[in-house]
């Protein structure tokens, strides 16, 4: 599954469950997904709290899961192609130079 179809997958559970409604108690604005966004990040640090490493690889890939989501969803309303950002990104980050090393 690429991300286009993972994100149409996304907005098909959004829309079934009714939150993109307009009396929906869960709006789905882009402000309370990225409040969202940074709540379910946080969960994944909660994963490593007083610890180097994770204790169950289950509750570490939900979590992560539910980021990803959130942030397909981000991309989706806001009418971003996160393919294309993620790659300029990437080509953006490769010519930066990072503590003294150009790549």
């Amino acid at each position: 599954m690429n991300i286009q179809e993972l994100t149409k997958y996304m907005n098909d559970f959004v829309t079934a469950k009714g939150w993109y409604n307009a009396e929906s108690k869960r709006p789905q604005t882009l402000r309370n997904l990225a409040i969202s966004l940074v709540l379910e990040s946080t969960e994944v640090l909660e994963q490593f709290q007083w610890q180097e490493s994770f204790q169950d690889k289950s509750e570490l890939a939900e979590e992560l899961a539910d980021v990803l989501l959130y942030l397909l969803q981000i991309a989706s309303i806001a009418d971003i192609n996160l393919e294309e950002a993620t790659l300029a990104k990437l080509d953006k980050n490769y010519k930066r130079n990072w503590d003294g090393f150009h790549g």
